[in-house]
């Protein structure tokens, strides 16, 4: 059995307001992007890594993120698609993978999680074939539509999903083809196997497993960086 990673690294991260994709930003001495690609190509179980970007961008990435940090895992660039969704499609047809194999779908704009949860998400993948990292919901959640409350679910029961999410490579291959057939978007990868009907495990992580999406996620990216348990890769 082997261990894929794939990194979509697509998004065009608007709500940044910066020159350039959230993906290429300094942190700490690296790209971000950078960081997230070190977590899994220094991990003893990871054995295959696709980094998945914009067409345009393939050579910036390869020349700004990749070759400049020597990574050892990492396979040659993969075109993204339209959506998040077409560009993990786009991943999972590159890497080809056997139906038994796991792979793990993780943020390229995640920089920051402990590698200390690869080996549980993988574990439960071999158990059950689906299972995400996440976090359970510090706020009160309210449900609203039009400007009103609607109602207020008991936040027990309410996690915040993060990535890694991860797979059998057949089971995840083929709700994306189901997926594409039907013409259903998912709000992550986990909603195309629960749309299926398929059992996944969730997976206790790291409030510090933050997206960067906004300046201020970079800011308190910095800070976590600097502190300990967080130095770069």
């Amino acid at each position: 059995m082997s261990i894929y990673v794939l990194i979509p690294a697509a998004g065009m991260g608007r709500r940044m307001g910066a020159s350039v994709n959230k993906q290429y930003l300094p942190l700490g001495d690296r790209p971000v992007l950078s960081h997230t690609i070190a977590l899994f190509d220094r991990h003893p179980l990871i054995d295959h890594i696709y980094v998945i970007c914009p067409e345009a961008e393939i050579p910036l990435c390869q020349r700004e993120v990749i070759e400049p940090f020597g990574f050892s895992k990492v396979h040659p660039l993969v075109a993204g698609g339209a959506e998040r969704q077409d560009s993990v499609r786009n991943g999972l047809q590159a890497c080809q993978a056997n139906d038994e194999d796991i792979v793990l779908i993780h943020d390229g704009a995640r920089p920051l999680l402990p590698p200390e949860l690869i080996d549980p998400i993988v574990a439960a993948t071999q158990r059950l074939g689906a299972a995400i990292v996440g976090v359970p919901v510090k706020d009160t959640i309210k449900q609203v539509s039009n400007g009103l409350i609607d109602a207020t679910p008991d936040r027990r029961s309410l996690w915040q999903a993060q990535t890694p999410q991860s797979f059998r490579y057949g089971l995840i291959r083929d709700a994306h083809a189901e997926a594409l057939r039907q013409n259903y978007r998912g709000t992550d990868d986990a909603s195309l196997i629960e749309w299926r009907g398929g059992p996944v495990a969730m997976i206790e992580g790291s409030y510090r497993n933050i997206k960067i999406t906004t300046p201020e996620d970079l800011i308190l990216a910095r800070a976590f960086l600097d502190s300990p348990g967080d130095k770069p890769a």
